[in-house]
């Protein structure tokens, strides 16, 4: 995985809730900033996706794109990207950890490459915006269910 930007947060959950949100990829447009559509490419084996297509709009990353998902149990979810058109990578990854009180940390690993040149710190910059507006939804979308 190429350069990459990392941020955690604390869910009032167990691991098993946040990973049945974050494989939930259909309900992704009603709490992740910026997913227009989502559509479930392959479905793999299970109740977990191999594939999915998503739309998103959020500064300063606009595209339509494929990703391809591995998951280890309600430990951790990593992907890659298929094809896009605008981003040429997009690794990244969801590691869940069990805080022995009810609560997970959840901690995003994200790293992009676009098409088109971006500075590095511009780069890390809208890494760092798509992480911290996905580790905020993710919080709230899990705590209200």
């Amino acid at each position: 995985m190429a350069e990459q930007t990392t941020s955690s947060i604390v869910i009032d959950a167990e691991p098993r809730a946040v990973m049945d949100v974050i494989a939930d990829f259909e309900a992704y447009p009603a709490w992740a900033k910026g997913v227009r559509t989502v559509e479930v490419v392959d479905p793999g084996t299970g109740d977990r996706a191999d594939q999915v297509f998503f739309s998103l709009d959020v500064s300063p990353i606009k595209d339509e794109y494929t990703l391809a998902y591995e998951w280890d149990g309600d430990r951790a979810v990593t992907w890659t990207l298929v094809e896009g058109k605008m981003l040429r990578a997009l690794d990244g990854a969801y590691l869940l950890k069990e805080r022995g009180d009810g609560s997970t940390e959840v901690t995003y690993r994200l790293a992009l490459d676009v098409s088109i040149p971006v500075i590095g710190m511009l780069k890390r910059k809208g890494e760092k915006i798509l992480i911290d507006a996905a580790l905020k939804g993710l919080k709230k979308r899990v705590e209200s269910l």
